[in-house]
């Protein structure tokens, strides 16, 4: 790169006395434009050879220093200024919320193909339609979150989420801190965008390489804090950090490699897609193929599962794909997914490691589950050192001992899990574990009900209870109180000042500003909550005694009664004071109740500890009944008919919960699941597993056009 001095350092030597940039001769700022506009031009290319060709030509110090020029330049300047300046990547706005976006297209799912016969059947299914085999592109799946990017005249100008295919997040202005993510398009690559007004959609997978992923998860354990589950979680949530300047420390990467409207680039193929893509300035994945047979597919998939763990990222199959678009479009789609592609997807990964204990944990509900205490292991991305182990019927069916070599594997790549012991490495001192008779936390007695597996402690004073029904109180599906969360509430347990949810509204912020957090600063002083943070949280607390009275429902925790069940029992009883007075019986016959449930909830509510605690809350300010304008809304043209919602409603734009509540406002039940009892099955776009299950019972099915019709004439067709 050529040397010389930058005008930067030039005019910091400077006297005093000359004029300030405002007062810029002609000639200085021509000068200045013009190195602006290089080292903006010398920034993007080496940042291209960096992340794209993986080929960087100058040290880390080097374009660091070009960066700073720039900056200052812009600083100097600022009637320079151009939001697609590489120093811009990072700004100081922090979003309150993400607003939706609609994709230009929809973001379609792929089919899975779960072995190498499921995957040869999808070939087979590819050659039968064209009569012969066709080329096919192979990629890996990349285990990340996906992300779509829209530029216009090759600016960067909306980044979105997936969400549900159809309408994804906006989350733009932490993009810009994704450092291999091109603000601007290489010009030599836009003229290939066939649209006189230039805009195109662009897709790929952000993710988070290994390396950084562990780094973050030991820093967040240094820090008392809960890590990530894996890298794929940790992607997507660094992606959607309020604050882009947290996104932009967390080291994420992108690949790219799709295109939402195949028409709006002049190229016929994925094979040319992706070489536009790295020529545009994007990171592409470099293990792709192009396979013309069957077994060089298969060839790729078994190298790609056997390298998959010496990846610098994670990665869980491979993706398939017909090449030609022309073919692609001859194909088309199913409701749910594309013809033609397919992604193979890798068997769990399975690990053998050390059960060195088995210890119990009490959840809110005062259910005990056994956990498997390992040494610690690598499966699928991330270090596993407990386990579930559900209950003491899984422990005894599994026949799983202290100090056994057990199997570990991560269900759906997700939830460790323990498939058994290997039984020719047990030692012969391996322990049988028994469920314990009294509870760890509290010490009470602990039960098991006739025809349960679980066992429970019973006293409402355990403090591992109190920790987790409280977190759950301020969970987003009860009171969703935003700031409210793991770290604070045990803090607040521990200090002494809350022990129920009705404490929570006794606090103020002036005494959450106080609160300490159990971390020390470089003094040795323990750091508090601050007042900016305990202001929000205490506004946030307040917020949350008008929400509807389902979430108090919800929050307080009674057993069987989760958000679907808070809702339905609303709809009946309408407030405490209406459900009070409920019996056992005018329980048990809320259709879905039944007896169990009816016994539970009228049992919790006539317990005077809890009593007591609704009676504080009422007293406190939070609403204890139906939103009083919702109830009058509610009529009965639909009662007694259930509803159960599948897909996404790309019409109206509603999501389903909002829909179903427009059909509760009418009467209706509105379902999960799908059964011989289900009245009517309203199917959107891509709708799933719930319809072919309608169609199989003979449900009727009501498309989008239909629900919107019925909403507007309030009854239902014949």
């Amino acid at each position: 790169m050529e040397e010389q001095a930058s005008l930067f350092d030039m005019m910091d030597e400077a006297p005093e006395q000359e004029a300030a940039p405002s007062e810029a001769s002609s000639q200085e700022l021509a000068q200045a434009a013009a190195r602006i506009k290089k080292l903006r031009a010398e920034i993007e290319h080496h940042t291209y050879l960096y992340y794209a060709k993986d080929a960087p030509e100058i040290s880390d110090f080097a374009y660091d220093s070009l960066m700073r020029e720039l900056k200052g330049l812009e600083e100097k300047y600022p009637q320079f200024m151009d939001p697609s300046s590489p120093t811009q990547r990072v700004g100081g706005y922090v979003s309150e919320q993400f607003t939706s976006v609609r994709h230009e297209q929809r973001m379609y799912s792929l089919d899975n193909a779960m072995d190498l016969d499921e995957l040869d059947a999808w070939l087979a299914r590819v050659e039968e339609f064209f009569g012969h085999m066709v080329p096919v592109c192979c990629e890996l799946k990349i285990d990340g979150s996906s992300i779509a990017l829209t530029y216009d005249n090759g600016r960067l100008v909306r980044a979105a989420t997936r969400g549900d295919g159809v309408t994804g997040e906006d989350v733009t202005v932490n993009i810009r801190g994704v450092a291999d993510v091109p603000l601007a398009l290489a010009a030599d690559a836009t003229q290939l965008i066939t649209r006189q007004e230039g805009s195109i959609e662009l897709r790929g997978e952000i993710y988070m390489p290994k390396s950084s992923f562990n780094a973050l998860n030991a820093e967040a354990e240094l820090a008392g804090k809960q890590g990530f589950a894996n890298p794929r979680n940790a992607a997507a949530g660094s992606l959607r950090q309020k604050d882009p300047g947290i996104t932009a420390q967390r080291d994420l990467a992108t690949f790219m490699y799709s295109i939402a409207d195949q028409r709006s680039l002049g190229v016929n193929s994925q094979w040319d897609l992706l070489q536009w893509l790295r020529a545009a300035g994007f990171h592409v994945n470099p293990d792709v193929k192009l396979c013309n047979t069957g077994a060089e597919v298969r060839e790729f998939c078994a190298n790609a599962l056997k390298n998959r763990d010496g990846l610098a990222y994670d990665i869980d199959g491979v993706v398939v794909k017909v090449n030609n678009f022309d073919q692609q479009d001859a194909m088309g789609f199913t409701s749910r997914a594309p013809r033609w592609a397919i992604a193979f997807k890798f068997p769990p990964e399975e690990k053998t490691t050390l059960l060195r204990d088995i210890t119990v944990q009490v959840g809110r509900t005062g259910k005990l589950t056994p956990v498997a205490e390992l040494v610690p292991v690598a499966v699928a991305g991330s270090v596993v050192a407990r386990a579930t182990l559900h209950n003491v019927d899984e422990v005894q069916r599994k026949d799983v001992r202290i100090g056994d070599t057990v199997i570990v594997r991560k269900a759906g790549d997700v939830i460790p899990e323990v498939l058994g012991p290997v039984l020719s490495l047990r030692p012969e001192d391996a322990t049988v574990w028994q469920m314990p008779t009294t509870c760890p936390s509290c010490g009470s007695h602990v039960i098991r009900e006739e025809g349960e597996v679980d066992f429970r402690c019973i006293s409402i004073d355990c403090p591992a209870q109190a920790a987790e029904r409280l977190i759950h109180w301020a969970s987003r599906e009860a009171l969703d109180i935003d700031g409210m969360g793991e770290e604070i509430v045990a803090r607040l347990l521990e200090s002494g000042r809350v022990r129920d949810v009705a404490d929570f509204y006794t606090l103020d912020a002036v005494e959450l500003s106080q609160l300490e957090t159990g971390r020390l600063n470089k003094e040795g002083q323990p750091i508090t909550l601050g007042k900016k943070t305990a202001e929000k949280l205490a506004a946030a607390i307040q917020d949350s005694k008008s929400r509807d009275f389902w979430r108090v429902l919800n929050g307080i925790g009674m057993r069987h009664v989760g958000k679907n069940m808070a809702q339905v029992i609303a709809g009946v009883y309408p407030s405490l004071e209406a459900l009070m007075g409920a019996s056992e019986e005018n329980l048990a016959a809320i259709d879905g109740v039944g007896e169990k449930i009816a016994h539970s909830i009228w049992t919790f509510l006539r317990t005077p500890d809890n009593a007591a605690v609704l009676d504080r809350l009422a007293h406190l300010g939070v609403n204890m009944q139906a939103d009083a304008v919702a109830a009058a809304s509610v009529t009965d043209e639909l009662a007694g008919l259930t509803f159960v919602l599948t897909g996404s409603l790309v019409q109206s734009g509603m999501t389903r919960d909002e829909a179903g509540e427009r059909l509760k406002a009418m009467g209706a039940k509105v379902s999960g699941s799908v059964s011989k009892k289900t009245s009517y099955v309203i199917a959107g776009e891509a709708a799933g597993s719930k319809l072919d299950k309608a169609l199989s019972l003979g449900v009727p099915v009501l498309d989008e056009a239909a629900f919107l019709r019925l909403l507007e004439s309030r009854t239902l067709e014949q």
